[in-house]
């Protein structure tokens, strides 16, 4: 492996300083106290049934989680990354699906907008989904195009007066909610000089004709999260509808993607913190042979290698945001910290689930959502196989 010298040059001109301020850790407490006190006695009701809350989204917006990231003068806060990390991992160390949603929501569908929308789509977008009343979601996997998003099949054909696009999404989080506005939508929109395809993203809205959606239901894990299918049958979009510039399509997906994977680690953290909390306090409480499970060492050990797991993976995700605030390159960083911190809460879930035993199957229990909750952290955003390869690739290989 090839050290990376002009990285070590960067770090030298910057003070690196990990300790959170006292706006981050207000915003740290603030969730996690909301987290516990309204999210916590609602999360399983809301999961058994599948159901998505609009009342707790925007409740979530009320507290301006949505717009952490969003500039003031589009309604939000204008603060760093990591201070929105830390709230998606304080929901998560709760309930997955409500930080799926902000996840989604911010990483896929405000951060777009940011980064390549007009400052028409921005004014008209950004306020509603700062505050928490309209989401956006991102369409990107297809059916028979997930990780190889270059084999997308989605069109959109120019016409006089626009564009029209025809083809399928699948998997996609917010796509189908009471209050979705809008879903950002990467097609092929021709070839480029080289015979390759050309990808574009459109702005799609809910209502357009044409445009359908059908919620998935029966998944293992996130159940009170919104997941959906989206159809487009010859929706017709106006030039304006056009997320940046036309054949840019895959760079704006990459760049997403690579903020993204921060999400998506953060919740691989907040569950990790959340199942091992659970094993924890179960193991001070249940007694065998005489005395609490925590002072058997087979227990005590795997609580001290799960605490030793998740400061490690909290560390290193911190420094990867901390990365992206000071504007350095931290693209093999995030794919490192999404790999880690997601296989990170697939042991600790395991282990907290053995903790208790028959318990830990039961779904009263706590430790049983989360170690299904946990799976698609390794899947979403990118495998993990895609992360090694990013890694590999950044590394020289």
């Amino acid at each position: 492996m090839r050290y990376d010298w002009a990285m070590e040059a960067a770090l030298k001109e910057t003070k690196m300083d990990f300790s959170l301020s006292e706006e981050q850790q207000l915003i740290r407490d603030t969730v996690r106290k909301w987290a516990e006190t309204k999210l916590k006695p609602a999360a399983h009701e809301l999961e058994e049934h599948e159901e998505f809350s609009v009342e707790l989204t925007r409740q979530m917006g009320e507290l301006g989680i949505f717009g952490i990231i969003v500039p003031e003068q589009y309604g939000g806060q204008g603060l760093d990354y990591l201070s929105y990390i830390l709230a998606v991992e304080e929901l998560s160390r709760v309930d997955g699906s409500h930080a799926a949603t902000v996840a989604a929501g911010v990483s896929l569908g405000i951060a777009p907008l940011l980064y390549f929308g007009t400052e028409e789509q921005k004014k008209k977008y950004l306020p509603k989904l700062a505050a928490g009343e309209a989401l956006f979601a991102f369409g990107l996997t297809e059916p028979d195009a997930g990780s190889d998003s270059r084999s997308s099949k989605t069109k959109a054909e120019k016409t006089a007066d626009g564009w029209v696009i025809n083809g399928s999404k699948i998997f996609i989080t917010n796509g189908s909610t009471p209050i979705t506005s809008g879903i950002i939508v990467q097609t092929v929109s021709g070839k480029g000089p080289d015979g390759a395809p050309e990808f574009s993203c459109f702005i799609v809205e809910p209502g357009t004709p044409g445009f359908t959606t059908k919620t998935m239901h029966k998944k293992l894990m996130w159940r009170a999260s919104n997941t959906s299918e989206l159809y487009f049958t010859n929706v017709k979009v106006p030039d304006s509808a056009m997320l940046g510039k036309r054949g840019e399509g895959s760079k704006q997906m990459l760049k997403t993607l690579d903020s993204g994977r921060l999400s998506i680690a953060a919740m691989g953290l907040g569950c990790s913190q959340g199942a091992y909390e659970a094993a924890l306090s179960y193991a001070q409480q249940r007694r065998q042979f005489g005395k609490p499970l925590a002072k058997f060492q087979a227990t005590a050990f795997k609580l001290a290698d799960m605490a030793v797991r998740i400061e490690h993976a909290r560390w290193f995700l911190y420094r990867a945001c901390w990365l992206r605030d000071k504007g350095l390159a931290f693209g093999k960083e995030s794919a490192m910290a999404k790999l880690y911190c997601s296989e990170v809460a697939q042991w600790v879930a395991n282990e907290a689930v053995q903790i208790h035993g028959g318990y830990g199957l039961m779904k009263e229990f706590d430790v049983e959502r989360f170690y299904r909750d946990q799976r698609l952290l390794q899947i979403g955003e990118g495998t993990s196989e895609i992360q090694r390869l990013v890694i590999s690739r950044a590394i020289g290989c």
